[in-house]
């Protein structure tokens, strides 16, 4: 199934055999992942069709066409993104079977139990440990800046199974029921006055060993999996032109004509020339990773999608004047879904302080970009071969 002309095909008959207007959403996107037109990519009976990845575009032109409903991709963004690529390269055929068709459907929320409060920017130094009961490990730690914690049933989960290890070797991932008895949910209240994210305390957790991703003590380079698909998800994501940040701001300047001076308009031709791009750079991406896997090219991305927004959105505050100042609520939400780039000025102004850390510190991208797509000396590292329980914490 690699010609165009078939898959436009094979979706209009899937639309045929369930319209949109008379079938109701979930049964009409469980009969898409059926039919191979979930991520055509994928292997057949997981979603897809073994096909390029460039043809999904077929896919998905046809079904917005026809008016089809989508899965709802931001407030599943973590399963899509994250999980389903790291169960499909390292999940036995039992747990891609069991977890990507209600992953992609969207019938079950995932998050990411990765960062932790002593190990956020050097995340091999995590300390929630998992030690083995019979067929069950038992957990316990904490978790921090969980998004869609309190919404998602399921969790990527990566712990230490062996202190003796040095740190990056000791580490095993597993997938975490968040129903399970001894998972706590925590909101964590940002500077927008929202808590999109959680802190997650972890206390006798029990998970089956089959519910292991990878082998024991292999967690970090299942890890990689997650991280590099993320980086590519949080910063490269398919926007139009004038998509993201700088649509508000762009839409003000022409409307309010009042606010403009001669250095805003140079700032505001500097930014959207860079913003174009780095979406410009988002689609080569993309269409590198249809034929591959994600590289180390997503951590610049991600760094680009950080500075540009922090920046676009002081521009667009300054742009404002007095305006500008002002914040349309503070209202203690839990929200299902990311939102960069919602509400007001403010809002973004504040949201955007947070892109720099989440899904990686501009910090330690900078390192993995400088050596691994440079190909600059690393940096030293006088604890890789230290075990992690002799680490100074």
């Amino acid at each position: 199934m690699t010609d165009a002309t078939a898959l436009r095909d094979r979706t209009r008959a899937l639309l045929a055999a369930h319209p949109p207007a008379t079938t109701e959403r979930t049964a009409f996107l469980r009969a898409r992942f059926d039919a191979g037109l979930a991520w055509v990519h994928f292997p057949e009976g997981l979603g897809g069709l073994g096909a390029p990845r460039s043809l999904q575009a077929v896919v998905d032109a046809e079904l917005a066409a026809a008016g089809a409903p989508d899965n709802d991709p931001r407030r599943i963004g973590i399963g899509l993104g994250m999980a389903a690529p790291t169960i499909l390269a390292y999940g036995t055929e039992e747990q891609k079977r069991r977890f990507l068709r209600p992953l992609w459907v969207g019938e079950e929320v995932w998050c990411q139990l990765f960062s932790e409060p002593g190990a956020g920017s050097d995340l091999a130094a995590l300390g929630t440990r998992a030690v083995r009961d019979g067929d069950t490990w038992v957990v316990d730690g904490q978790k921090v800046w969980t998004s869609s914690a309190h919404v998602a049933r399921w969790a990527i989960l990566i712990a230490r199974t062996d202190p003796d290890a040095p740190k990056h070797r000791g580490i095993t991932y597993f997938l975490c029921d968040m129903s399970d008895p001894g998972v706590e949910v925590r909101p964590l209240r940002q500077i927008t006055g929202e808590a999109e994210f959680n802190e997650v305390f972890l206390t006798g957790v029990r998970i089956p060993d089959a519910h292991r991703l990878g082998g024991v003590g292999e967690g970090w380079k299942v890890a990689q999996t997650t991280l590099m698909n993320e980086r590519v998800t949080i910063g490269g994501a398919r926007i139009p032109r004038e998509g993201g940040m700088i649509g508000p701001v762009s839409r003000t300047w022409r409307e309010r004509p009042e606010l403009r001076s001669h250095d805003l308009h140079q700032r505001l031709l500097d930014l959207w020339v860079e913003s174009e791009v780095a979406r410009l750079t988002g689609e080569r991406l993309r269409q590198q990773l249809a034929l591959g896997q994600p590289g180390p090219e997503g951590s610049a991305m991600k760094l680009a999608f950080a500075r540009l927004n922090q920046e676009i959105s002081g521009l667009e505050v300054e742009l404002l004047g007095d305006e500008g100042l002002l914040y349309g609520e503070w209202t203690m939400r839990r929200p299902e879904r990311v939102d960069f780039t919602g509400r007001d000025a403010g809002y973004r102004y504040l949201r955007s302080k947070g892109n720099s850390i989440e899904g990686g510190t501009s910090e330690v991208l900078l390192n993995i970009v400088a050596e691994r797509v440079l190909g600059l000396p690393s940096e030293p590292r006088t604890d890789k071969d230290v075990a992690w329980k002799d680490l100074t914490r």
